[in-house]
């Protein structure tokens, strides 16, 4: 193994799209960080889960929880928040009026919503994303190709097309997202007019690698990251939408850092990762690399599987409705 980096921070959310909190230690299990995400924002109209994406005035909420969350923290059990607006007011999610209370100041009727229990399977589905969908969540005009997402594995590209979130969790796709110092100061060179603030793009861990690559983390997609309690596997490299442009408090919004991120790493940031090994992560722990099989990951990407991506691809596609109204 070698030495891939050390932690220096760890973020959770307790609340879909709202500002994190930076914690110093944390357990992490299947479902990523303890207490990550546990509520939401449901649209009303749509009836599904929805995220700043589509309504950024999320961005500027914060969420803490009432008291530390308990050992059961998860889906079907969503401990109490307390979610605060830009005017210094604050309300619980216990408080029965915490949902016109956010509907009014997002202008548009919504939900807070705790994290289902696993076997509520419906509650996770949303309606099929159009192609107006994605060019809204991607920040794409009408005359850009729509994203290549076909770095993700068919089971994975399934579950996203089906579910508003994957089933148990209320992250986007996988429970762990890992950034490297190294990559926010690769693409703060490339535009050195933008802040790409760590905020900007809501990981669960930042590492500074001794790496000299400039994205160091994409080297260990496939490969284990060896905590000292506990064991990360980063996947895939993580596809960019349009929430890293958007304002927030302190940061401005600016198109030029998705625009970078497009331009130079083909929209992609950081990766996505799973939790292999339960256990607990601290700032400072050292992490370590067992590398991936790289033959036999070019043996997977030219076989049977990628052609079955392809067609996966290919029907989503199809099947897929414009969005535009006629």
């Amino acid at each position: 193994m070698i030495q891939a980096g050390r932690i220096t921070s760890i973020w959770r959310y307790p609340v879909k799209s709202m500002q994190g909190e930076q914690v110093t230690e944390a357990e992490v299990g299947d479902l990523g960080v303890h207490a990550d995400r546990t509520w939401a924002v449901r649209d009303v109209e749509s009836d599904a889960t929805t995220s700043a994406k589509r309504l950024p005035g999320l961005l500027w909420l914060t969420a803490r929880y009432a008291q530390p969350p308990g050992p059961d923290a998860g889906p079907g059990h969503a401990p109490e928040v307390l979610i605060g607006f830009p005017d210094g007011t604050e309300v619980s999610s216990s408080d029965p009026a915490v949902h016109q209370t956010l509907s009014r100041y997002l202008d548009h009727e919504v939900e807070l919503r705790p994290l289902p229990p696993i076997d509520r399977r419906s509650e996770y589905r949303a309606p099929m994303a159009t192609k107006t969908d994605l060019r809204t969540i991607f920040g794409l005009d009408d005359d850009e190709p729509l994203p290549d997402l076909s770095m993700f594995p068919v089971r994975k590209l399934a579950e996203i097309s089906r579910y508003a979130t994957p089933v148990g969790s209320y992250v986007d796709a996988y429970p762990v997202h890992i950034i490297t110092e190294q990559s926010l100061a690769t693409l703060g060179s490339l535009a050195p007019d933008s802040d790409f603030d760590v905020r900007r793009f809501r990981p669960t861990l930042v590492v500074d690698s001794p790496s000299p690559a400039a994205h160091p983390e994409w080297e260990w997609c496939g490969g284990r990251l060896h905590a000292p309690h506990a064991e990360l596997a980063p996947m895939i490299p993580t596809i960019r939408c349009v929430m890293p442009s958007h304002e927030q408090p302190e940061l401005k919004r600016d198109k030029e850092v998705t625009r970078t991120i497009a331009a130079h790493t083909r929209r992609c940031f950081g990766v996505y990762g799973n939790v292999t090994r339960a256990g607990r992560i601290a700032e400072g722990d050292v992490l370590h690399l067992n590398p991936p099989n790289r033959t036999a990951l070019s043996a997977t990407a030219g076989g049977g599987a990628a052609t079955v991506k392809r067609a996966v691809m290919r029907a989503v596609s199809a099947a897929m409705p414009s969005g535009k109204k006629g």
